[in-house]
């Protein structure tokens, strides 16, 4: 359970593609997207939104929508969702205010393009002794804010802050920021890294979007 009431939820994949395509309604739409999927992605695809139907409750399930910008949202809704997959995780997220998730398995690959994504404050707290970690850290937190943000022209150095910290372990929390021209939305960031080499990395909005909203995205 998260604050607001929100939810998290993560998926160890251990079933064939049969036993979601048995458990799971697609909508003509999401067949389609199925269709253009091939090996690993395809169960990947299936079970975060297993994932999220399970956590909604319902006994129906909800189809994903995308807007205009390619951001999920789970049809009948006033709740923001988002998901992640990797190597055999899926991840999801669900709030009443912008939010935003990220798996990644840690790979050793990710330090020749840290450049790439972030700014020298950000670049300037890596310690050798946690670099790989804190890197993914960082990559997963832009992913979660870019999602979270959700309407895409985004460039991760740009428009995309999280304020550096002092890495201290499988857990923590820091603030992150989109910033662009006039607009700019402050998020609370956590991070889990897990013993088998996963970083989760989950981002809220500080303000909810409406504070009339629903509070179940049932």
């Amino acid at each position: 359970m998260l604050p607001a009431g929100g939810e998290l939820g993560i998926w160890h994949i251990t079933e064939p593609e049969d036993w979601f395509l048995e458990k799971l309604f697609l909508y003509p739409p999401e067949l389609r997207q199925l269709s253009e999927l091939k090996g690993r992605r395809r169960v990947e695809w299936l079970a975060v939104r297993q994932l999220v139907h399970q956590m909604s409750g319902r006994s129906l399930r909800g189809a994903f929508i995308k807007d205009e910008f390619g951001k999920p949202h789970l049809h009948e809704s006033d709740w923001q969702i988002s998901i992640s997959h990797s190597h055999g995780l899926a991840a999801a997220i669900a709030a009443p205010q912008l939010c935003g998730i990220d798996i990644q398995f840690l790979v050793p690959k990710i330090t020749r393009l840290a450049h790439k994504f972030l700014r020298p404050e950000e670049a300037a707290c890596l310690v050798p002794a946690h670099e790989l970690d804190q890197i993914h850290f960082f990559w997963g937190a832009k992913e979660a804010l870019y999602k979270a943000h959700g309407r895409r022209q985004l460039e991760f150095i740009d428009h995309i802050l999280v304020k550096p910290f002092t890495y201290a372990g499988p857990h923590g929390q820091t603030l992150g920021w989109v910033q662009k021209d006039e607009e700019k939305q402050t998020f609370d960031i956590h991070y889990e890294r897990s013993p088998e080499g996963y970083m989760l990395v989950w981002a809220l909005a500080t303000e909810n979007l409406d504070p009339k909203q629903k509070n179940t995205y049932i």
